[in-house]
């Protein structure tokens, strides 16, 4: 069974990789149609639509500008998570995604965190780092 430190990951967006990463996530779900009809003894379903979200924290780093400042409310963007790291062979999901939040916070007694919130539009496809 092959296993992965968090901190093997990263994200880019397009082909730069985003600084200062504390963690990421991607979420794919399906939605189901219903196939059941009188005189069935249990409900039934087909697979219909698929979709997909994302969300990045980082430390705040106004210098990333073709990472961090890529993610610009709106913006459509090229997406890469890399679970893995950055070498060949490694498994990736890549798609595209609209900037739909992006917020900061701050305390006395912290880091300033950014994080990003994104609406995959079309696939979200796997494929092996060449």
């Amino acid at each position: 069974m092959a296993t992965h430190k968090g901190s093997e990951g990263l994200v880019k967006v397009g082909a730069n990789t985003v600084a200062e990463i504390r963690s990421w996530s991607y979420e794919e779900s399906a939605e189901t149609l219903e196939t059941t009809s009188m005189g069935d003894s249990a409900r039934t379903y087909v697979p219909s639509l698929t979709s997909w979200t994302g969300s990045i924290e980082a430390m705040w780093d106004e210098t990333d500008t073709t990472g961090q400042g890529a993610f610009t409310i709106g913006a459509e963007i090229t997406v890469i998570f890399q679970p893995e790291g950055d070498t060949t062979g490694d498994t990736i999901k890549t798609g595209t995604a609209i900037v739909t939040g992006r917020s900061a916070t701050g305390s006395f007694d912290d880091l300033v965190m950014a994080s990003i919130s994104l609406q995959g539009t079309g696939a979200l496809v796997e494929s092996v780092l060449a």
